[in-house]
């Protein structure tokens, strides 16, 4: 998923490095100007920075029991308010938008 960065949010990765530790205890590698970590029921969530825009990828872990779902989704809604500035239902509007544009 892309997301926007609200207007003071800088498209940093130092920043969004920070936001993923504040959020997540695990190990946060940089690659080639890619984050890379695991958490909970994330097998793995890669962030970076493309343009001025916060770029994520993750994947599920399988088997994973309901807290621990529930926990892994609530950090990572955290760290993407933080690092994009945006709550979750802004981030939806916007993203309804985006896909109305085509």
């Amino acid at each position: 998923m892309e997301y926007s960065l609200k207007r003071g949010f800088k498209p940093d990765i130092d920043r969004i490095k920070k936001a993923l530790e504040e959020e997540f205890t695990s190990e946060i590698k940089l690659e080639n100007g890619h984050l890379h970590t695991s958490y909970g029921a994330l097998k793995s969530i890669e962030a970076w920075i493309e343009g001025k825009r916060l770029s994520v990828v993750t994947e599920s872990a399988q088997g994973v029991d309901d807290r621990e779902v529930l926990d892994t989704n609530k950090r990572f809604r955290s760290f993407l308010g933080k690092a994009t500035g945006y709550t979750a239902k802004q981030r939806m509007e916007m993203a309804k938008k985006d896909a109305q544009k085509g």
